[in-house]
């Protein structure tokens, strides 16, 4: 835990539990049994695990290590290629969820769209905690897509391959919901975790643009085009782009005033907003 401590891990105890309990294919919960029993690590687990906190300290994912990433109530295979899903983008899923169960509840059935969807994670949170709801998502990044197509597999998603600024034209108008976390980082602006800065794809971060907002401008438009009046619109932001945002959604013209809504740390971190008036003509 020391080595992780000085290489300025966040949080050492935690990674150095998750690694042992990778190496001996046990639970968090398992291995605090075995340690409280101070059991000897079998044969060649203390070398395999020294190796991983090595590659932990300098600052390698602990998702890529472990090969997994807990995301609500599932969990996603991740590696070098896709972004690593994170805590706050949980709430931009139960926004999403929370929209499409109160359609299923009223209409039998909700159509989502994940735009920008990486590994897959929004996507696969509401097809597993909305039963009624026929999810879609898009990702056009070829390294991405195949680890989205991994995490998919089975679940019920229709996963597309392509630009989510054009891609399901057959869907115009017709969308219940349309949640996104595109790349919205602005160029200047390079995270100061190395864990993310060097080991998460830049086409996953960074948006375009002085503002980092041009990638998501285009999702807007994308997002007005596939809903229905009155559906939700639900988009991941920058904690210091929360107006920026709202001013992006409410330029359009087609929705209603946007708002901005927290994460779980109180920090302002989606924009949302409600189709307005008819669907667009094309």
């Amino acid at each position: 835990m020391r080595v992780l401590e000085r290489a300025g891990v966040g949080a050492p105890r935690v990674d150095a539990e998750v690694l042992l309990g990778f190496v001996l294919g046990v639970s968090r919960g398992a291995l605090g049994s075995l340690l409280v029993l101070d059991r000897e690590l079998p044969d060649g687990a203390a070398a395999a695990f020294d190796a991983l906190v090595e590659r932990r300290a300098r600052r390698e994912p602990l998702q890529h290590l472990t090969g997994v990433a807990p995301f609500r109530h599932v969990e996603l295979a991740v590696g070098p290629g896709v972004f690593v899903p994170r805590p706050e983008t949980e709430q931009v899923a139960q926004v999403a969820i929370d929209e499409a169960r109160r359609v299923v509840d009223e209409r039998g059935s909700a159509v989502v769209v994940d735009l920008c969807t990486g590994s897959g994670a929004i996507a696969l949170a509401v097809a597993t905690e909305v039963p009624g709801a026929r999810v879609h998502a898009v990702e056009l990044d070829a390294a991405a897509h195949a680890w989205a197509a991994r995490n998919l597999a089975g679940s019920g998603v229709t996963l597309v391959k392509g630009d989510a600024r054009t891609t399901l034209r057959e869907l115009d108008g017709a969308v219940d919901v349309v949640v996104s976390n595109p790349p919205y980082v602005p160029p200047d602006a390079v995270p100061r975790d190395p864990e993310v800065a060097e080991h998460d794809p830049a086409v996953a971060l960074y948006g375009l643009g002085a503002d980092g907002l041009e990638v998501p401008r285009g999702i807007t438009a994308a997002a007005a085009r596939l809903l229905r009046p009155g559906g939700l619109y639900v988009m991941e932001h920058a904690e210091v782009q929360d107006a920026a945002a709202r001013a992006m959604v409410d330029a359009t013209g087609l929705y209603a005033p946007a708002t901005t809504a927290d994460d779980l740390t109180g920090r302002p971190r989606m924009v949302v907003a409600r189709r307005a008036g008819a669907p667009v003509e094309h």
